[in-house]
């Protein structure tokens, strides 16, 4: 064991004297492996970040809920063409859907519109995000409020003109001021301000509801109608908890199929989809893009690997003579092999060491400009990093060592002189 410790020791010292003696070579090098390492670590730790807060997000739903609507969450055998022709989904499929499923929790409707401007006085916030629904959506959603509360039963169903703000529009609108009961304008009407729901910090797909506001669906459908194009109509439902989601499903697709008078050889013109498809579906698309990153990584890799190779090659061929002095002296052939593999290790070591730095810098600076979102560099992302330098350094270290290993002594003295 000594007598490695001993061997890893001189090698690392070869390792230094080629940085020193090779400055340019070995940076030209060392920068392929450090590129490789940087890209792999830096996607992992983007993705692996982006996974957090996107689950973080879902984590305020149950798993369970469910999201009827013309269009699909995920993949869908149903060619495009023909969903662009479905029908969206009723007010009146909602209200019977609401008074005839069992083993559900609560029964939501939601519009889809486009964003507004919203107006206090001399005060304007643009773009916001409009968030239209009937009043069951904050026991759905679990709201919280800072000040206020949400539209009830009898608001909802009258369309009446209150408004539930988040907590950014608050600020933005009112300041230090009491927001409660002000009068905003929207939709170039006055809405009543009755509810500020508390701070969260960044929400799915950068929709936060800290710069959402909140309308009764009623409102939005007396004013323009049920048939607005610019429109997408959704149920969202929450099953009681312990409850069998597949009979449930089965129950409401049977129940539409019922309302819409659906022929028993023709598809669903609806879909069912489950919050816990959706996480599948995101599943799905970041591992897509860990692939995609191992790709472009690798041939940065490849690069660094070659170049690894060569300073171990040169290094061979420069050492020549001294491989013959330390074979002629008893040095075995597996002596001189650790000794030139280990060096190929802890050159593509450094090159990865440097770029798993590299990568904990740019998190910092990341986590500083970039407000409600944490880039996390996990110790599982570095050590596949240097666990991948240090097989880097291996695979391109080894046919130059087995080569060293195999000299002959007196050929190596000889041709070192």
């Amino acid at each position: 064991m000594l007598v490695y410790l001993r061997l890893f020791k001189e090698s690392f010292s070869f390792a230094i004297n080629a940085l020193r003696n090779n400055k340019l070579r070995t940076f030209l090098s060392l920068l392929g492996i450090t590129i490789g390492i940087f890209s792999i670590i830096a996607v992992l730790a983007a993705v692996d970040s982006l996974d957090k807060s996107i689950k973080e997000q879902l984590s305020g739903l149950d798993s369970n809920t469910m999201y009827v609507a013309k269009f699909s969450f995920g993949p869908t055998d149903v060619p495009r063409w023909k969903r662009m022709q479905f029908p969206e989904v009723s007010y009146n499929e909602y209200k019977y859907l609401k008074s005839s499923l069992d083993d559900v929790e609560h029964v939501a409707y939601q519009l889809f519109v486009k964003r507004e401007n919203i107006r206090y006085g001399k005060e304007i916030v643009s773009s916001v995000n409009t968030v239209v629904v009937s009043n069951e959506f904050e026991d759905i959603q679990a709201l919280k409020f800072s000040k206020g509360r949400f539209y009830n039963e009898s608001e909802s169903n009258s369309g009446k003109p209150v408004v539930v703000i988040g907590d950014e529009i608050a600020k933005s609108l009112f300041g230090d001021f009491e927001p409660i009961g002000k009068k905003v304008r929207l939709y170039g009407q006055k809405f009543t301000v009755i509810g500020v729901v508390k701070k969260e910090g960044s929400g799915l797909f950068g929709d936060s509801n800290d710069i959402s506001i909140f309308l009764p669906a009623n409102y939005i459908r007396n004013r323009f109608g049920d048939n607005n194009k610019n429109m997408n109509h959704i149920v969202i439902i929450k099953p009681e908890a312990g409850a069998d989601v597949d009979e449930i499903k089965a129950d409401i697709a049977q129940k539409m199929r019922a309302q819409r008078g659906i022929k028993p050889d023709e598809i669903n013109p609806f879909f069912v989809n489950i919050i816990s498809g959706l996480q599948d579906a995101i599943d799905g698309i970041i591992s897509t893009l860990n692939i995609i990153g191992w790709i472009i990584s690798a041939f940065s890799l490849l690069v660094g690997g070659f170049g690894i190779a060569n300073i171990m090659f040169v290094s061979v061929k420069e050492r020549t003579n001294l491989i013959g002095i330390q074979k002629s002296l008893g040095a075995k052939n597996r002596f001189i092999l650790f000794q030139f593999l280990f060096e190929a290790i802890i050159l593509s070591l450094l090159g990865g060491f440097i770029g798993v730095i590299l990568v904990w810098i740019c998190s910092l600076i990341a986590n500083a400009v970039i407000e409600d979102f944490e880039f996390i560099l996990s110790f599982s992302n570095i050590f596949i990093g240097l666990g991948l330098s240090t097989f880097i350094g291996l695979i391109s270290g080894i046919i130059p060592a087995i080569s060293a290993s195999k000299l002959d002594p007196v050929e190596a003295i000889r041709s070192g002189m």
